[in-house]
């Protein structure tokens, strides 16, 4: 009987090790998104957006984490970061805060057809809130 009972925990121990890497390697390979050609879920104002995270984090957490949200504001700022990558921050005069939108290399090509002040609408994922909210892998849609 003891015998039984040793094959029986060898075989569960290496149908939970084949179960995790099974999970692992699917993980590992999940594709990323390209959101230059994915349907926004979400489209707001850049002070709408703000506001949500201001009045309640948590909530707006559950809403925009991890979302492709299509934001349309006012360039406040427009900069690159160390590794040659734009950030064009969108805000409004009501806002405490500020929308950070993190370009790509190659969107950040675009970043000489822009000013301050001009409207724009950018489309990225959401991945919270810092004192301004964040968005990343962000495209310049018009």
């Amino acid at each position: 009987m003891k015998r039984k009972t040793r094959i029986t925990f060898v075989i569960s121990i290496l149908i939970i090790a084949l179960a995790g890497m099974f999970i692992y390697t699917a993980v590992y390979n999940k594709p990323h998104i390209d959101v230059s050609v994915t349907t926004p879920n979400i489209s707001l104002e850049a002070g709408v957006l703000l506001d949500e995270f201001l009045n309640n984090e948590t909530e707006a957490n559950t809403k925009y984490l991890d979302q492709i949200v299509e934001i349309s504001g006012m360039i406040t700022e427009i900069t690159t970061n160390k590794d040659g990558n734009g950030i064009i921050t969108l805000s409004n005069e009501n806002s405490i805060g500020n929308v950070l939108c993190h370009l790509s290399q190659e969107e950040s090509k675009k970043l000489s057809n822009l000013k301050t002040l001009q409207k724009i609408n950018i489309k990225g994922i959401c991945t919270g809130y810092l004192m301004d909210v964040i968005l990343v892998k962000c495209v310049i849609v018009n």
